[in-house]
């Protein structure tokens, strides 16, 4: 016998399913975010109903904002159970669920004008973003704010109904200038290096196009704070809505799934206030540039680099590529010769301790992360978890030999079939451009490195163009296996 999540039940949940021990009703709102998917209800809104159930922070409930069409259904599915999700922890030895509210509305997404009038309310001040790497309109080569994006460019046009998540925000903001209310803090979420700054450029170059003297207000009024932020979190498929089912007796339309750790680092600079997480596990520091370049080098590197050899060995599961020799062993490599002596020192932290706990995550054979979700959008993931690392090695005048390896891995899987001749689905927003480059490179490894939107000048360095094309020849020659097996025995 099940039950049906929603606020009705929360007083007689399934006996292994913890609720909010506060009183939702009395919640009221103080943060918009942006992006409710898995991360964001695994991580930041964890966070915020641990500190509700602490009976702390009950004015910083969550508010959900989005401007695609595609949100709507996760909207409709949240609503149907008065905005509550339903997180499992799993790991080997430990399963848990339980039921957070910390999310008391949700606009409806691309509704602009409804999601302004609610940014512009004092009672908000904070706006939060989980937009993903693509959603920050980056050029991938030069790591910088792009303002000729067609969609920014068209949010710029006098009188035009913002639809980017940026034209929104300043639209917020603007209102707020122009009521006389203290601006709200902008808090990245995502995992991009120094992704305050980031949103900061995206938002201060948004209003540079439409009024300098806007933009020199957001740059001096408005807190853009860095953070870290970690978690492992796989996408919801019928698989997890199953198992919330038969092994707890609840029904929710979109569970998340996750891992028991999580961590996130963040800089204390908010323009007007902020919930006391704290108390709840947060790190707030005046510099989190080491923590953020140890996670995205080394588990977001890590990622990336199990990511396309398994995904050409036809493996399904994450746990699963760190179980073949090859796959764990390119890892283990990888990460001690060329990327983790990148890694600066990080206060109170061991690299190598640190190391193994990812070893250990991508290892949870509970979590079902899939080696898909992994290589998906390499279009905008390389650029920032991999190709700097490259260009630090080649200015230091080191080897590059496993991040090429790594790189002709991702070229060879984006020619869209694996080494079973299993055709690989589009997996990337860039996909069609992606494919034909990997068919071109085949017969001429240059055409790949000469997306100067990805490589940069990385591309055009004589001995990563070398080590590419000695590691493309020979996965097409010998397949992913072969490959392996020669780089670990250290002849390739």
């Amino acid at each position: 016998m099940t039950v049906k999540l929603s606020s009705s039940i929360l007083a007689k949940l399934p006996p292994e399913v913890a609720g909010p021990k506060y009183d939702r009703a009395a919640l009221r709102a103080g943060i918009v975010h942006f992006g409710v998917g898995n991360f964001h209800r695994s991580h930041q809104a964890v966070y915020l109903d641990d500190l509700f159930n602490a009976g702390v922070g009950h004015d910083w409930a969550l508010v959900g904002a989005g401007v695609f069409d595609g949100e709507k259904v996760g909207r409709g599915k949240l609503q149907e159970q008065d905005w509550l999700t339903t997180v499992v922890e799993q790991d080997s030895g430990h399963m848990s669920a339980r039921v957070t509210g910390a999310m008391i509305d949700f606009l409806m997404p691309g509704d602009a004008a409804a999601i302004i009038e609610r940014l512009a309310d004092p009672a908000i001040k904070i706006v939060s973003l989980t937009i993903t790497e693509g959603g920050y309109f980056i050029d991938p080569a030069s790591g910088v704010f792009n303002p000729t994006h067609p969609d920014i460019v068209a949010d710029a046009q006098p009188g035009a109904t913002p639809k980017t998540v940026f034209g929104i925000i300043l639209a917020g903001l603007l209102r707020r200038r122009d009521d006389g209310i203290v601006p709200f803090t902008i808090m990245s979420c995502d995992n991009i290096p120094h992704n305050g700054h980031v949103t900061a450029d995206g938002v201060i170059g948004l209003a540079r196009l439409i009024d300098e003297k806007l933009a020199t207000w957001v740059s001096e009024n408005v807190a853009f704070p860095n953070g870290m932020v970690d978690r492992i979190t796989p996408a919801t498929t019928e698989r997890e809505r199953s198992i919330l089912s038969s092994e707890f007796g609840l029904d929710d339309n979109w569970p998340v799934f996750c891992e028991p750790f999580r961590q996130w680092v963040l800089e204390d600079h908010f323009t007007d206030g902020r919930p006391a997480l704290e108390q709840v596990g947060v790190q707030f520091v005046s510099d989190v540039a080491p923590y953020e370049l140890m996670k995205i080098r080394i588990l977001n590197g890590g990622h990336a680099t199990i990511a396309y050899p398994a995904g050409l060995m036809d493996i399904r599961f994450v746990h699963e590529a760190m179980q073949e020799p090859l796959v764990r062993g390119f890892l283990d490599r990888l990460e001690h010769d060329e990327i983790i002596p990148t890694v600066p020192p990080v206060p109170d932290t061991v690299l190598e301790d640190y190391y193994k706990l990812i070893e250990q995550r991508f290892s949870n054979p509970k979590i079902g992360d899939t080696i898909r979700r992994l290589c998906l959008d390499g279009s905008n993931r390389q650029p920032k978890f991999i190709i700097p690392t490259i260009a630090d090695r080649l200015k230091a005048g080191k080897g590059v030999a496993g991040l090429a390896l790594e790189s002709a891995l991702w070229c060879r899987y984006c020619f869209g079939t694996t080494d079973s001749g299993a055709v690989i689905e589009p997996n990337d927003p860039s996909w069609d451009r992606l494919q034909t480059t990997a068919r071109a490179a085949k017969a001429a490894p240059a055409a790949w490195l000469a997306m100067e939107d990805i490589y940069g000048e990385v591309g055009r360095s004589a001995p990563f163009v070398e080590a590419f094309a000695k590691a493309i020849e020979a996965l097409w020659a010998d397949g992913a296996r072969t490959t392996l097996t020669r780089y670990l025995a250290g002849n390739l």
